[in-house]
């Protein structure tokens, strides 16, 4: 979880820049900051540690955030005292999903609760796929996976082309908030990567959504790198990150890391 955390506030300060390099300094410059991906992905982490009602701490926490850079659909949404699904297929139920890939136990348990967190709001079905493959990465790669593994399951389940490098993607790619058209470029990103850092540097090279899709490949990162090398979002990134968060945000997660342990 803290991977996405730590890819969204990263990311932050790139979303309209249309940067297409991972050389970029700072990592974490002043103007670094929490959004609606931080936001939302604590929302999903509250659900999972408490009644599981997606919709309501979803809700909750948008409203106590609601400034926090929400598309305008979902903006109608949390504000209203009646909401429904809106067949969404935006990126939105990829980059909150990550804490179901850390709790459950199976591959199909992840799948079945990753689709009911998205269908609050993105019940359009590339809009559940999208927040499938990503908490289905974060099992695997927390669970034992190779990045073969992870790459040859995603692309066959979800109809992913994963087999395109940054290189070709980079020179054409633009802002795209489709599950369809970020999910698979934020996937390249960890696969290409040596590490955390390397992995959300890559994300924001893209050019793209660069909160959203650092956090997609941050928590994937996060969960592959911390269990083959010891170490998922480094110290000093994590001690950064945590300086920009309020305290019920870094309440959620200190909670939610503490139960997966």
């Amino acid at each position: 979880m803290l991977g996405a955390v730590a890819g969204d506030v990263i990311g932050s300060v790139w979303e309209i820049e249309g940067w297409k390099s991972p050389y970029f300094e700072p990592l974490i410059g002043p103007e670094c900051r929490f959004t609606d991906d931080t936001v939302l992905t604590c929302a999903v982490a509250e659900a999972l540690l408490t009644d599981g009602d997606y919709a309501r701490h979803i809700r909750t926490f948008a409203r106590r955030y609601p400034h926090a850079g929400y598309g305008g659909n979902f903006q109608r949404w949390f504000r209203s005292d009646r909401p429904g699904p809106y067949n969404s297929w935006g990126n939105g139920s990829a980059m909150r999903v990550s804490p179901v890939g850390w709790t459950f136990q199976t591959a199909d348990e992840t799948l079945a609760e990753a689709e009911r967190s998205a269908a609050v709001t993105h019940n359009h079905p590339r809009g559940v796929a999208g927040a499938q493959a990503t908490a289905l990465a974060v099992f695997m790669a927390r669970t034992g996976a190779a990045k073969e593994a992870i790459k040859a399951e995603i692309a066959g389940r979800f109809d992913y082309d994963l087999n395109r490098t940054l290189a070709e993607i980079r020179p054409r790619y633009c802002f795209d908030v489709s599950c369809d058209g970020s999910v698979p470029e934020a996937l390249i990103a960890f696969l290409e990567s040596t590490d955390y850092e390397s992995a959300v540097r890559n994300a924001v090279s893209l050019g793209g959504d660069a909160d959203t899709q650092a956090a997609i490949a941050g928590a994937v990162a996060e969960a592959f790198y911390q269990r083959t090398t010891g170490v998922g979002v480094p110290a000093a990134i994590a001690a950064e990150v945590r300086k920009r968060l309020p305290d019920d945000l870094t309440d959620v997660l200190d909670r939610f890391t503490a139960n997966r342990a």
